[in-house]
């Protein structure tokens, strides 16, 4: 986490003389991202142990400014494939996870090349491809909750950035270990912190 914001701060320094006259006014923005996941695994399943492994992956969001301070963000990725086990036994098995996210920004403006902003809104995970203690395990395969965002763009001309963000998105799923003989576990909560870098290109 430390290395990264060096990474970033030293970027911005360097680039910091260019970047300060340009004004970025278009209605899109395309941002490419490397993500990295650092599961919570709370819940009463994590109390009993399940653990989903971390991950770094890649992430593409869009977004579309209403005005020059409100944006929408759609956040997209393909299903991640994670390990999954139990404290003790180690990996039991795998699954997928898609989390498509919808939130509406507010963007911090006449601060020159430096634009931060916040957004709220709202997470879907689908679980799939669900392969655990050979399907002894089950889970719950859909998710809905809150998605929370800050983070900030830093504009090198007048359509390319760098980004730097940090979101916190709330899934869980209900484990049920019944056929494995362990019971009903409850809920797992997956709750990821999501750290990124990237860049963007609006337009």
């Amino acid at each position: 986490m430390k290395k990264t914001l060096l990474a970033v701060a030293a970027l911005c320094a360097m680039t910091s003389g260019a970047a300060m006259a340009q004004q970025q006014d278009g209605k899109w923005q395309v941002r490419v991202r490397a993500v990295h996941l650092d599961i919570d695994n709370g819940g009463a399943a994590g109390k009993a142990g399940v653990e989903v492994d971390n991950k770094t992956i890649p992430e593409l969001d869009i977004s579309y400014y209403f005005t020059p301070n409100i944006a929408a963000e759609l956040i997209l990725t393909y299903p991640q494939k994670h390990d999954v086990g139990v404290k003790g036994m180690g990996k039991l098995g795998t699954l997928k996870h898609l989390p498509p996210s919808l939130l509406a920004q507010y963007h911090f403006t006449n601060l020159g090349a430096f634009k931060p902003y916040v957004g709220a809104g709202i997470n879907y995970t689908r679980f799939s491809d669900v392969d655990i203690a050979g399907g002894a395990v089950k889970i719950k395969k859909n998710s809905w909750g809150a998605a929370l965002q800050v983070g900030f763009d830093y504009a090198l001309d007048k359509n390319w950035s760098l980004n730097f963000d940090v979101k916190k998105l709330y899934i869980d799923t209900n484990v049920d270990a019944t056929a494995a003989g362990l019971g009903n576990l409850g809920k797992l909560k997956v709750d990821p912190i999501l750290v990124g870098v990237g860049v963007g290109y609006r337009f």
